[in-house]
């Protein structure tokens, strides 16, 4: 029956794909949704995005490890969404562009700053290969299929809904997989597994005194553990493609705004609810040897047959709707982007997206999206273990283009030729960082994962960016008024990308 029931979604998830190309007819209703999701839509699909199988998998992991204090992950992660909701999605949603490049393109008026859109298509094509293969470990489970297949059978429907109708099918697709989640985890897992567990005293009482008070103590898990999930998370959440991409979908700056802090409050209640589930497991299932085996573990054993097919399902929704939102970011990057910077570098003048026949510009955005698809899926097929190259691309996302990103937003001082130091300075710091701290480790692997690498890249980019844009020319009269007036959300042109002033203005 669990089996029938997973079945039974991933093909419910192809029927909404193909449900959503019929709202599919130009370019800005396949990258964005034609910018005009509601409220309803908005906050069901914002929150299905940002909650992975990290925050899914992951959570009730932490919660079996560290108790309580397992919430922080995701509650890190709720925090950089409310940010985002509250001071920065309106402002982006009246941009009208497609990706965060374009917004530095607009805002310090440069070309340079699209070489951005290459750290970000990398970034957001390791977040696909990282749900890829999260999502493939419970089919190895539930089918008995070998690690390939597994993976082959998950990212062909996630490749095959999300080219069909772009972000009107993976909008469809995300609100059926928020359903589930919010059933799987808040109406079944955590009360069966509670009620399991004996609650808050049966808890205590299985685990004894010292480990149950560890396992109620919101900072068990350490303090430099919690800021590193706030420097990561919360900053990687104010400034990734794939939750931008989703900003852009609100038909208007109030959706955005508060549409996003809605969904941001119901991610701090599922890290909580993650990680009392993982806390009630850690009572019932103590010899469980991996972390990452717990939630499958806790459904099995606390859920009647039927109903742990729905806890499942609920897993592989959230990695599924990660895949998927990753997957169309970096397509639209590739194509905005890095396609455009390529060009330039032979010589050719690119062609912006919306211009031209509107079947045809459809056409080739779902060619994007199944090449990287692709691409994505055989990578997933041939590494084991992501962690690491995953950590990198946070590291640099953060490192790199957090100041110039935020600090075009806030700071009016702040130019071009200070956005372009601070990346290079900021990137090539973090990953020689982490070379460094290597070398000290005699593990190469080690200063991969060292949490400071992080803190140095930030620290000389803020440094760089601040005394570059003082020691050089303001940004051009020309540009910052037409950046304002976009930030007004006045002078938006058909297409919905970076327009010239209008002339005369």
């Amino acid at each position: 029956m669990d089996i029938a029931i997973i079945v039974i979604y991933l093909v419910a998830m192809l029927a909404f794909g193909f449900w959503g190309k019929s709202r599919t007819k130009n370019s800005s209703d396949f990258l964005v949704a034609g910018r005009r999701l509601g409220p309803g839509f908005y906050t069901g699909t914002m929150a299905a995005v940002v909650l992975g199988g990290a925050s899914t998998v992951g959570g009730v992991g932490l919660g079996y490890k560290y108790g309580i204090s397992g919430m922080w992950l995701v509650v890190a992660i709720a925090v950089g969404l409310i940010l985002l909701s509250l001071f920065f999605a309106g402002p982006i949603q009246r941009l009208k562009v497609y990706t965060v490049a374009q917004m530095l393109q607009l805002r310090y008026g440069i070309n340079g700053t699209s070489a951005s859109g290459v750290v970000m298509a990398l970034y957001t094509l390791m977040l696909m290969v990282t749900s890829t293969i999260a999502y493939s470990t419970i089919f190895n489970v539930l089918f008995g299929t070998p690690r390939w297949a597994s993976i082959a059978i998950g990212a062909a429907i996630v490749i095959l809904y999300s080219s069909i109708g772009g972000m009107w099918s993976i909008t469809l697709t995300d609100m059926v997989q928020f359903i589930i989640k919010t059933i799987g985890v808040f109406f079944l897992l955590l009360p069966f597994a509670w009620t399991q567990a004996g609650g808050y005293d049966g808890i205590m009482q299985r685990l004894g005194d010292t480990v149950g008070a560890s396992h109620f103590d919101l900072f068990a898990i350490g303090g430099q553990t919690i800021i590193t999930y706030f420097v990561i998370y919360t900053f990687g959440m104010l400034i990734g493609q794939d939750i931008w991409q989703r900003v852009f979908t609100a038909r208007s700056p109030q959706v955005a705004r508060w549409g996003g802090t809605a969904a941001g409050i119901y991610c701090v209640l599922y890290g909580i609810a993650g990680a009392l589930i993982g806390t009630a497991a850690a009572a019932l299932l103590p010899h469980e040897a991996a972390k990452d085996d717990v939630y499958a573990a806790i459904a099995e054993h606390a859920l009647p047959i039927g109903l742990s097919g729905i806890v499942l399902a609920a897993a592989v929704a959230a990695m599924m709707s990660t895949a998927s939102g990753a997957l169309i970011a970096c397509a639209t990057v590739a194509r905005a982007d890095v396609t455009p910077l390529v060009l330039r570098m032979f010589g050719r003048t690119p062609t912006r997206i919306g211009e031209g026949n509107p079947e045809h510009d459809v056409r080739e955005n779902r060619i994007f999206v199944i090449v990287l698809g692709i691409v994505g899926t055989l990578i997933a097929m041939v590494l084991t273990d992501v962690v690491a190259a995953l950590t990198v691309a946070y590291d640099i996302l953060v490192g790199g283009l957090l100041v110039s990103i935020l600090g075009g937003l806030i700071w009016k001082r702040a130019n071009g030729a200070g956005a372009i130091a601070s990346m290079i300075v900021g990137t090539v710091v973090t990953l020689g960082s982490m070379v460094v701290y290597g070398v000290i480790a005699g593990d190469a692997l080690s200063g991969v994962l060292a949490n400071e690498p992080i803190y140095w890249g930030l620290l000389s980019s803020l440094v760089v960016y601040i005394v570059v844009s003082l020691a050089t020319k303001p940004t051009p009269a020309d540009v910052v008024q037409r950046w304002n007036d976009r930030k007004a959300g006045r002078f938006t042109d058909a297409t919905g990308v970076v327009a010239a002033t209008p002339a005369g203005h």
